[in-house]
């Protein structure tokens, strides 16, 4: 064993002798759980001498009034019995095979923001006295968050402006946001659009956001609202059909068949625009191709009608 290992053993013997709180030798005598929101905590606490608990007590609070979890010689409460806190029904269990060991650890199950605190894992009986502190920080994540916290942006409202055979105009409105969100437009595979400068205004401390973008293909478009500071993010989608293009290409290959079995996949409203479509561009095209054969046949006379002359002079 190092110096440095023999030293740390020796100062955890005298504070479990002295009765002081128990904690990592980071200056605090603390120990700090990070964990990301929606996950499980462990938080950790075993006896130092590692006996036997299944026949301890020991008693689990947080902020140092609330039950999180009571053992005492084989029974518990857990799952909504008698005394503990609402908070944590159905939510924590123990290490039943570990308490042999020494492990009093317990498990917080998808944790949310509010679980953050501090805990204390207490042996009242031991003498002396044994009592360790855990800290635990439930980091937010990225998800919706409206109705939760106040100041959460809405869904966004989206809607198509103006739309032609070639582009669509497309608007998104957020109402009522507090802080200020960051609002971007996406496509189907997350890729940020070019987008116009958002029109902003603020009224009572909540901001009002319009969000405009042009564009020019068939696809899912999204409407991305975002606070960091609230780690609040919510979206809104819509659906775009750009016809014009593909009018184009089906007459310049001349490929209906490939055309119609391409916007098949696009679901059940783009096959029954795509059977319109494919008859749209079937006459069209028929028609040019009839239009010009009329004009080939027409100069072919006149080129024959030319010959005639020449051969009769």
């Amino acid at each position: 064993m190092s110096t440095v290992q023999e030293l740390l053993s020796f100062c955890f013997c005298l504070l479990t002798l002295s009765g002081i709180t128990l904690g990592l030798p980071n200056g605090s005598g603390v120990v700090r759980v990070v964990v990301k929101e929606g996950s499980d905590a462990i938080l950790p606490c075993s006896l130092s001498t590692k006996e036997n608990a299944e026949s301890k007590l020991f008693d689990w609070k947080k902020d140092g009034g609330k039950e999180v979890f009571f053992y005492v010689g084989g029974f518990h409460y857990n799952n909504g019995r008698p005394g503990q806190d609402q908070q944590f029904k159905g939510r924590i269990s123990h290490f039943q095979d570990e308490l042999k060991y020494g492990n009093a650890s317990i498990i917080i199950r998808k944790t949310k923001v509010t679980d953050s605190g501090d805990y204390t894992c207490d042996f009242p009986l031991l003498q002396p006295r044994q009592i360790l502190k855990i800290q635990l920080v439930v980091e937010l994540t990225f998800r919706d968050r409206s109705g939760e916290i106040t100041g959460a942006s809405p869904e966004p409202s989206v809607k198509i402006l103006n739309q032609t055979q070639d582009v669509a105009l497309l608007q998104c409105d957020v109402q009522g946001a507090s802080p200020k969100p960051t609002v971007e437009w996406q496509d189907s595979a997350g890729n940020k659009l070019p987008a116009e400068e958002p029109q902003v205004s603020e009224r009572g401390g909540s901001f009002y956001i319009i969000f405009q973008t042009t564009v020019k293909k068939t696809d899912n478009y999204r409407c991305v609202a975002t606070q960091e500071e609230i780690k609040h993010q919510i979206y809104a989608e819509t659906y775009v059909f750009i016809s014009e293009k593909l009018f184009e290409d089906t007459c310049s290959r001349g490929d209906v068949t490939g055309w119609f079995f391409s916007g098949f996949s696009l679901g059940a409203l783009a096959v029954l625009a795509s059977l319109v479509a494919t008859k749209f561009i079937t006459v069209r095209c028929n028609k040019g191709a009839a239009v010009k054969r009329q004009r080939n046949r027409r100069e072919t006379e006149r080129s024959n009608g030319t010959s005639v002359l020449h051969q009769t002079v």
